[in-house]
């Protein structure tokens, strides 16, 4: 029987540290960054379909985003300021992450193949991937105001560049789950009651 590596391949997200030029008070890995922007995929696409016209799909939404990292398995996480540092470094990894998602993908059991052709080669062409790179960014400045609230101070810049990134967001349910949801991480839990 073949033997097929994808799985033990995903499984090491969780040795993948994020935001690594930067000091982080609580320390997040790709695994655990992926869940959360999962979860926040599927709540823009409940709010989608409850407050805004409907035809999103939540179940969809959710796989893009458990998925969407899992080239970085093969490439590492490679930081935002070197990534986007020119067009040209953009491209170059543009190429580098398609490379690897193929390789991740050719790495499937035969059968699972076409069911996983969309969420690792070229989900950019999925509607939900709008949602998805939405979920992302607000799970990045979640992830500032967690470590401000901290009182980290390295994530000042941060914060305040991934919140115009956040406030470019054109999506009516990013919008609406930010109004809902986003001030509760900057309280305390006992506030939160």
């Amino acid at each position: 029987m073949a033997k097929h590596h994808f799985f033990a391949y995903l499984f090491r997200m969780k040795h993948l540290r994020r935001w690594p030029l930067m000091r982080s008070s609580v320390k997040e890995d790709v695994a655990q960054h992926s869940h959360q922007v999962a979860m926040v995929a599927h709540a823009l696409a409940l709010y989608k379909n409850l407050y805004f016209g409907g035809g999103a799909d939540p179940g969809r939404a959710a796989a893009l985003a458990l998925y969407h990292e899992a080239p970085e398995v093969i490439t590492g996480d490679i930081a935002t300021p070197i990534k986007y540092a020119s067009p040209e470094f953009r491209a170059s990894f543009g190429v580098i992450e398609a490379l690897a998602a193929g390789k991740l993908h050719a790495a499937l059991p035969e059968g699972l193949r076409e069911a996983f052709r969309g969420l690792l080669i070229e989900p950019e062409n999925d509607p939900e991937w709008r949602r998805v790179k939405a979920a992302d960014t607000i799970c990045a400045y979640i992830k500032c105001v967690e470590e401000l609230k901290a009182g980290n101070a390295e994530f000042a810049r941060a914060e305040r560049e991934t919140r115009k990134k956040v406030e470019a967001i054109e999506l009516p349910e990013a919008r609406r789950f930010l109004e809902e949801c986003l001030p509760s991480f900057s309280l305390t839990i006992d506030e939160m009651d």
